[in-house]
């Protein structure tokens, strides 16, 4: 009786601590902690989960370099100053206070130091690398690489990176990246002068010879200097701390109305003056740049008058009498208002000036003729304002007049002919991007098309915010919330939405199995059923800690899975490229620090991709809107779309 009563009470301490542990989980389940190493674990996925640098060479340890250093190339990456489309596809979109939250994040983390690297390099070489390092080069005039790093080459503060713990592979790939302008800081570039004046061999040494060197116990950043540097060196402001103008004062209509048109951002280019154009749209038909808007008098729009400006937007004919490329939305603007024209032409006339030349298109022939755009314009272009449907509210009228003239959302939405004009009967039904490679869905509301069981509140908060209990936006759609409609206002917003509930929308066609010869059938939903149970594991090991077991997700968080319209939507490459590359969901001045997903381009081959990707696309009721039975996700695809990504 004695044993046997141990035996009841130890059975009823497990039931009892299982009890417990089933309560907290359910108390917890759902819950994200609010905390920055849950929001960067893009960051950490690659680098470490405290800085401390990935397996593989390439990606640096940034535990305990300075913030102002780190910050610095943030900024760099985002600005296309360095140029590794994994970093500038990770914070593109992400404000400045939030870069520096992460970059004092990694700052203030000390792990361990990686032990040095054996070094294969002759004596002679490493004797030579320390010479420069410790003494420079006084013939070909480069200094010495403690004169700025350090003595013992471990940083200063506030923004000089150390030069130990990081591998020889690494030091000279960057090294070579200054020497050959993929690479650079802000002028003057210092370490592009230095890079210049390094032979490849002196590269290879100091390389080799600073991998090898045992790391100090004190491995910390030293105290700023006083004497100046060898060489004059370039900075970027600590933290602009000034909130944007759209933040502490209301917008003008004519401003409101360049945001939500999405003005600012496509003629701005990466790191450079706002409407000053330089922007690349990239074409089938090659890259188009955009002009500069600004009020200059020579280079921009000062010397036009609102009749000019009415003229391209309403008629797509420049100041001189040129027909505009479509690239430039003329086809959806002409439906705008002269009032609201008006509107963005005073606005932008009150911005700073900025002279800039506008850069030469880069389209191959025939389509470099501009001449041949009156061919075009005959056969696709129809002008005139948008008129309203007597038969529909004020409220669906002003979300036609949104969608269909200034959103211009049937120039990404809608499928376009070999001529590059959208496809009239088949508006807003989903199109590729091929140039980006995403994947814009249709926008119907019938079974199997992109809004089908949306809800108003759902497109309001997707479009404002790029979150919704039906999805995050990433890719162009991300760019867009955030350099566009975060500034909606919430009634335009709701007309929006009206408007794309109301449209008329038919179901996806389906071809049903039965058509299929029945081998045809069996062979198809086996390999379909094998792949299904191969991808479950994956999604289990690296995915259901996010987005759940049940492809739920969490609210505003991680997206849901489950009846996602970017994952079901024809082509799979908006599922490919977010397992693929990751990202971080749109900064917006409701939700500046969003949560990230980690890239697993590198822990995933292109057979698990296929796999976890055919697996959420199947999974808890999914079907993909494809007319395809049992459609799989190939090697050859996720093997296409890597390349395409990573080059």
């Amino acid at each position: 009786m004695v044993g046997f009563g141990r035996s009841w009470r130890r059975h009823l301490a497990w039931m009892l601590a299982g009890s417990l542990l089933l309560a907290t989980f359910t108390a917890t389940a759902g819950h994200v902690p609010d905390t920055l190493t849950q929001r960067i674990k893009a960051c950490t996925s690659c680098h470490g989960e405290q800085g401390q640098g990935g397996s593989n060479g390439f990606n640096p340890r940034l535990a305990g370099k300075p913030a102002l250093y780190l910050y610095h190339q943030l900024l760099n990456f985002r600005e296309g100053r360095r140029h590794y489309p994994m970093m500038r596809h990770m914070v593109e979109g992400l404000p400045k206070p939030y870069l520096r939250e992460i970059a004092d994040y990694f700052a203030a983390q000390h792990p361990a130091w990686p032990s040095a690297e054996p070094s294969l390099l002759p004596a002679a070489l490493l004797e030579e690398g320390h010479d420069v390092v410790e003494r420079g080069d006084p013939s070909r005039n480069v200094p010495a690489c403690a004169a700025c790093h350090g003595k013992r080459l471990t940083g200063v503060e506030p923004a000089i990176p150390p030069l130990i713990g990081l591998p020889g592979d690494y030091i000279r790939n960057q090294l070579g990246a200054w020497r050959n302008g993929t690479r650079q800081a802000a002028v003057p570039d210092c370490m592009a002068t230095i890079a210049s004046r390094l032979t490849p061999q002196q590269i290879t040494a100091i390389a080799g010879w600073l991998a090898s060197q045992p790391r100090p116990d004190n491995a910390r950043p030293e105290p700023a200097r006083t004497a100046p540097l060898p060489l004059d060196c370039g900075g970027v402001a600590a933290l602009d701390e000034t909130p944007a103008a759209d933040q502490t004062k209301p917008m003008t209509h004519g401003e409101y109305l360049a945001r939500i048109g999405d003005c600012v951002s496509c003629h701005t280019a990466t790191g450079g003056e706002p409407l000053a154009g330089g922007r690349a749209i990239p074409t089938p038909f090659g890259a188009i740049y955009t002009p500069n808007i600004t009020p200059d008098n020579t280079t921009g729009i000062g010397n036009w008058s609102r009749d000019d400006f009415w003229r391209a937007m309403h008629e797509g004919v420049d100041v001189h009498g040129n027909d505009l490329y479509p690239a430039f939305p003329f086809p959806s603007f002409t439906r705008v208002t002269r009032k609201d024209v008006d509107a963005i032409f005073d606005w932008l006339r009150t911005v700073e000036p900025v002279h800039r030349a506008n850069q030469p298109n880069e389209l191959s022939f025939p389509y470099s003729m501009r001449s041949l755009m009156s061919v075009w314009r005959a056969l696709y272009f129809d002008e005139g304002v948008y008129k309203p449907d007597p038969d529909k509210s004020a409220e669906w009228n002003r979300g036609a007049y949104l969608v269909k003239g200034l959103g211009h959302c049937s120039a990404c939405h809608s499928p376009r002919n070999w001529l590059g004009a959208t496809k009239g009967d088949e508006l807003l039904s989903g199109a590729p991007i091929p140039q980006q490679h995403w994947y814009a869905p249709d926008l119907g509301t019938a079974e199997g098309n992109g809004l089908a069981g949306w809800s108003k509140r759902d497109i309001v908060d997707f479009v404002r915010t790029g979150r919704s209990s039906k999805g995050i936006a990433y890719g162009p759609m991300a760019e867009v919330v955030h350099e566009s409609l975060q500034y909606l206002t919430e009634s335009d917003a709701q007309a929006i939405a009206t408007y794309l509930l109301d449209r008329p929308s038919k179901a996806t066609p389906r071809f049903h199995d039965k058509f299929l010869p029945p081998p045809v059938r069996r062979r198809r939903a086996a390999h379909l059923d094998h792949m299904v149970v191969q991808g479950h594991a994956i999604y289990v090991e690296h995915c259901a800690a996010c987005h759940g077991k049940d492809g739920k997700g969490q609210l505003n968080v991680y997206p849901a899975l489950a009846g996602n319209t970017s994952i079901l939507a024809a082509d799979p490459v908006n599922a490919i490229r977010k397992v693929l590359l990751g990202g971080f969901a749109p900064a917006t001045r409701s939700w500046p620090r969003p949560y990230s997903m980690p890239p697993f381009i590198e822990k995933l081959s292109d057979h698990e991709v296929a796999l976890v990707v055919t697996y959420i696309r199947h999974a808890w009721r999914n079907r993909p809107h494809t007319d395809v039975p049992y459609a799989t996700v190939s090697d050859d695809t996720v093997a296409k779309y890597r390349s395409s990504f990573t080059h």
